[in-house]
């Protein structure tokens, strides 16, 4: 009777498993998710409000404005690859925010649901709103691709079974808050404090390149950046922006390697 009992349990796990596999955007890769994307935007738009109250929001109007023109730009195009490859459902709840943080940190991130912030420290790397839309469009790939959501169903799988999955994420007791927290990289300050693998940076380099040539901007401008971020920081410790991501070498030799089928995306506008 436990045999069978058992049995049945894992035939019921496997199956939520297969159920929970879909596709990320461009590159198709399969990955396990079992997390609503409603669930997911819920807690990223009360942490995104709580972080913007508690930090200092950048009084230059300029750069401030060139954030959010770039922002929307990628953001249309990303509606716009979405709605065209059958995949609009998974950004019907997207509420996209663009900000521009006084800070000396070499950051940008964006949270699930489109909620975006960038750090005044990385505008010199930048340079320019090409620039911006490298770094733009790497940061909303990671939303577009569900990577936090992927880690919190990795973590809620090891941590609590298939069988409490449900549970957890109806009455989102503190032990899934945290997850939720530590999927998207987020702790005390709200940032990238717990990196992304590098199997999800190198995809969101990829998936960030098709973005960003949508919205009309170069993808050939993907490279000078990083090597400009390389040549900041000496190959001493990185910033952390940079924390575990691909070498600096692999990720330009990855990126221009894409280019072509990027530059595919660039034609076209």
């Amino acid at each position: 009777m436990l045999r069978s009992t058992g049995l049945a349990l894992g035939c019921v796990a496997l199956t939520c498993i297969v159920v929970a596999c879909s596709s990320v955007a461009v590159t198709g890769r399969r990955q396990l998710n079992f997390i609503p994307g409603s669930e997911m935007n819920t807690m990223s738009f009360q942490q995104y409000d709580q972080f913007l109250k508690t930090n200092k929001l950048s009084t230059n109007a300029e750069q401030t404005a060139t954030i959010k023109r770039v922002g929307d730009r990628i953001s249309k195009a990303v509606m716009r690859y979405m709605t065209d490859n059958n995949m609009s459902d998974r950004v019907k709840d997207f509420q996209w925010e663009f900000n521009l943080v006084e800070s000396k940190d070499l950051n940008a991130w964006c949270m699930p649901g489109g909620k975006v912030v960038f750090y005044t420290g990385i505008l010199p790397v930048c340079r320019d709103e090409a620039g911006i839309a490298v770094v733009m469009g790497h940061e909303v790939a990671h939303a577009i691709a569900e990577h936090g959501a992927e880690r919190m169903s990795q973590q809620m799988l090891t941590q609590l079974g298939v069988g409490a999955l449900s549970v957890a994420l109806r009455d989102k007791p503190q032990q899934t808050q945290a997850m939720w927290m530590g999927a998207i990289g987020a702790g005390a300050q709200i940032g990238i404090l717990l990196p992304f693998s590098r199997t999800h940076e190198s995809e969101a380099d990829k998936l960030g390149l098709v973005f960003m040539a949508m919205a009309g901007y170069d993808p050939n401008a993907a490279a000078p950046f990083w090597q400009r971020m390389s040549a900041m920081t000496g190959g001493t410790s990185q910033p952390e922006f940079l924390s575990t991501h691909p070498a600096h070498d692999t990720r330009i030799a990855d990126i221009t390697a894409y280019l072509p089928e990027a530059l595919k995306y660039y034609k076209k506008n």
